[in-house]
């Protein structure tokens, strides 16, 4: 069978599909709405001492490296639910108008995947998947063996970075890619697509996977992803400042800056979601730790299979869970964490278990300093003795013609 028609097929697979759920979409989104309600314990007692112990080098690290650095989002360090520190600098488009504060939204790029990771669990919990089908099982189509949901999250795949590969096989950057036209040109262009790799062999971030664990989640679930997301957890939480972003959803999002503060444009890649595009406050981030450190969302047996390490090729403290990023050290302790990168947004989510701390940082304005946040781990125990340089572990924007820092980043997002 050609390319085309192997294309024309997946394209009718696809609407079919759609086409079959949109009667469900409204009827099932309102029944988990009635059905699940979650209560996010109140903040644990900590003492003045340690209080401003976490808010004296907490402010070190905003006044030192990031108030200088063109910062321009909101901050959050917490111990144990309570909100030691806390600040919100700038402007939602950099004009002077509309100052950024708790309740202003960014977007947070790949801490997204958290949210995405956390949905397919819960899923599993339900009964409506196991993270060991394989891929096929929800898109017949899909031509390539091996590749399974839990492959897709911990990023073991061997799939191509779409932010790549559609230009390549020959996508018109004129049209906007959304999440199905991914695995449409996945299946079709298989031929013409350069680095695939056999299934769980070593572990390549890759932003395909979110975006096919979007596309299951929708076939699972028999409603969109952002209706999904919105009515299985932000709602449900409190989480009133948090949304996706889709085409067409007629909300008027933050925009994004480079690091001089010029505007960075949408492009065609920025409707595909799963691997991006959730956009947040650092409060309801901090709502969304309380939620999975007290198991309220999901079990911890679910967590335990978020936080083990699947890729152990190489030597390391730094591995990769489920939708997490960690660092594993030789002591047993464990930071839980991940940045993101999209144009000119970027951010930190960095949960520390063992201290029952947290670490949150969103900016709508480049800002590198905002990866070097980590290092405020050891305001509660002695993690790491020297500055960690967390650059390779942030998102990379795909217009590096941005600004210059990009460029020897490709490849990371």
């Amino acid at each position: 069978m050609n390319n085309s028609k192997i294309f024309f097929s997946a394209s009718l697979c696809l609407l079919f599909s759609a086409c079959s759920h949109k009667k469900t979409d409204i009827k099932n989104a309102e029944e988990q709405k009635k059905t699940q309600v979650y209560t996010i314990p109140l903040p644990l007692k900590i003492s003045k001492e340690e209080q401003e112990k976490i808010k004296v080098q907490s402010e070190m690290f905003y006044d030192s490296l990031l108030d200088g650095s063109g910062f321009n989002g909101g901050m959050i360090v917490a111990k144990g639910g309570n909100i030691v520190f806390e600040k919100y600098k700038g402007f939602v488009n950099i004009d002077g108008k509309d100052s950024v504060s708790a309740s202003t939204s960014l977007h947070i790029a790949s801490v997204s995947k958290t949210f995405t990771a956390m949905a397919v669990l819960k899923l599993q919990e339900l009964g409506k998947l196991n993270i060991e089908d394989s891929v096929t099982k929800f898109f017949p189509n899909f031509n390539y063996p091996g590749v399974t949901v839990k492959t897709l999250m911990n990023h073991r795949s061997g799939l191509p970075n779409y932010l790549y590969f559609m230009e390549d096989a020959g996508w018109n950057k004129d049209s906007i890619i959304e999440n199905r036209d991914v695995l449409q040109w996945l299946i079709a262009k298989k031929e013409q697509i350069k680095n695939i790799a056999t299934p769980d062999t070593r572990f390549t971030y890759c932003n395909t996977n979110f975006a096919l664990l979007a596309l299951i989640i929708e076939k699972v679930s028999g409603i969109s992803y952002p209706q999904f997301m919105k009515s299985t957890i932000f709602e449900p939480l409190g989480m009133r400042n948090t949304f996706v972003h889709f085409k067409g959803d007629g909300v008027v999002h933050s925009k994004s800056f480079d690091w001089r503060g010029r505007e960075i444009p949408d492009n065609f890649l920025d409707d595909v979601y799963g691997d991006k595009n959730i956009y947040s406050t650092p409060r309801d981030l901090l709502t969304w730790d309380r939620a999975l450190s007290d198991t309220v969302f999901l079990t911890s047996k679910s967590l335990e299979l978020a936080y083990t390490p699947y890729s152990n090729e190489k030597p390391g403290i730094k591995n990769y869970g489920l939708g997490w990023r960690m660092n594993n050290y030789p002591d047993g302790k464990k930071i839980i964490f991940h940045n993101g990168w999209w144009h000119g947004n970027n951010a930190a989510f960095i949960r520390v278990l063992k201290d029952d701390a947290t670490i949150i940082l969103i900016s709508n304005r480049y800002a590198r300093a905002v990866y070097k946040a980590k290092n405020l781990v050891n305001i509660f125990d002695n993690y790491f003795a020297t500055d960690e340089d967390e650059q390779e572990n942030a998102n990379t924007s795909t217009t590096p013609e941005t600004f210059p820092l990009e460029k020897k980043n490709k490849g990371k997002k």
